[in-house]
């Protein structure tokens, strides 16, 4: 982590020209895994487990007539060894530039795509989070695009908002390969959160032009909403997730995104969750099918049990459970905001505090 600390030192002094802030978030838990397929530690200390660890730094510039320079450089932390996270990467989590005016935010760098986005902000009562996060079983390819330009308009008086993303794929040989684009038609609005989002990433595999292409491409459509009921707020989601590329890839691979971990290339999601404040207290629980449509019928369920409790509005203690039945061979575990996990039942006990 020396290389961030020495970058984030030397990007302090900016403060003196533009809104700058550090910011960051700490978050350790003790995992505790069971129906692994292979060997694996049953008990450990995991990093990032309710929330990814990092450590940032933001800025604002005001350029006059409604018009702001932003950016956003961020590096993901396993602080339960001190290494970076992002297989390395400095700023692996986020590295942006952008534009906010009257139109909207224009933003060029390494950024989330939008239905990861959807899913975990809007869908999930665990927000990606916690042995009950929703990318155990819901596709979305992976979290974040390099190369990306995106665009977010201003909220309308209606309510509505909408995104689009485009990452250019940058390969020498095959201008499709890696490239990925979509968009997102929202709406936010007193309770009521809703958000239809569709992308395709192609994923050409095309080593030098020497050898036939495989078309790995992928596309995800998903229908997330929450509605808070006063008491408790609902959540819901219905995705459609098709290609050979379209569920989750294995960032950890060395050959990145084009290694699959996941099993469907044809599926329909379901997700429907809850979340109880009560006082400090916050309760959650989701249920999630996966309805694979291949010859194979490798379907899953997944039900998860949370709960966190504020100390502050900074910090808390967080502990949730959840198990996944696979069916037909099917593979999927129990993961955390941080890791995919190894087996399909994982208990979560944990703290989080940000800064």
């Amino acid at each position: 982590m020396k290389p961030v600390l020495v970058t984030l030192a030397l990007l302090a002094p900016l403060s003196a020209l533009a809104q700058t802030e550090v910011y960051g978030v700490l978050d350790a838990g003790v995992v505790a895994e069971r129906g692994c397929s292979g060997d694996c530690a049953k008990t450990k200390l995991d990093s990032g487990v309710s929330t990814g660890s990092r450590i940032g730094i933001r800025g604002k510039e005001d350029l006059g007539n409604g018009t702001s320079a932003i950016y956003t450089v961020e590096a993901g932390i396993l602080n339960d060894t001190g290494a970076s996270d992002q297989n390395g990467r400095l700023f692996g989590r986020q590295a942006f530039v952008g534009l906010d005016g009257p139109l909207g935010v224009v933003t060029l760098g390494r950024q989330y795509n939008l239905v990861y986005e959807a899913l975990t902000d809007v869908a999930d009562p665990f927000h990606g989070g916690m042995a009950g996060s929703a990318a155990n079983l819901v596709g979305y390819t992976t979290k974040r695009y390099d190369n990306t330009i995106k665009y977010k308009s201003p909220r309308s008086r209606g309510g509505f908002v909408g995104s689009a993303i485009y990452s250019f794929g940058e390969s020498p040989y095959n201008s499709k390969v890696n490239r990925a684009y979509g968009a997102t038609i929202g709406y936010e609005n007193g309770p009521a959160n809703i958000s239809i989002t569709h992308q395709r990433k192609e994923n050409l595999l095309d080593a030098t032009g020497t050898t036939p292409p495989v078309d790995q491409s992928a596309s995800n459509s998903l229908v997330a909403a929450n509605f808070d009921f006063g008491r408790f707020v609902g959540y819901a989601a219905y995705g459609h997730s098709k290609g050979d590329g379209s569920s989750q890839w294995d960032e950890t691979n060395p050959y990145g995104a084009v290694a699959q971990r996941d099993f469907s290339t044809n599926s329909r999601d379901v997700l429907l969750g809850v979340a109880v404040p009560v006082g400090a207290m916050s309760f959650l629980a989701s249920y999630i099918h996966k309805d694979d449509r291949s010859l194979a019928d490798r379907d899953a369920n997944q039900i998860a049990v949370g709960a966190s409790y504020a100390f502050f509005k900074r910090t808390n203690v967080y502990a949730s459970f959840a198990k996944i039945q696979n069916r037909n061979g099917a593979g999927y575990t129990v993961g955390n905001a941080s890791n995919r996990g190894s087996g399909d039942r994982a208990i979560n006990l944990g703290l989080r505090h940000s800064f």
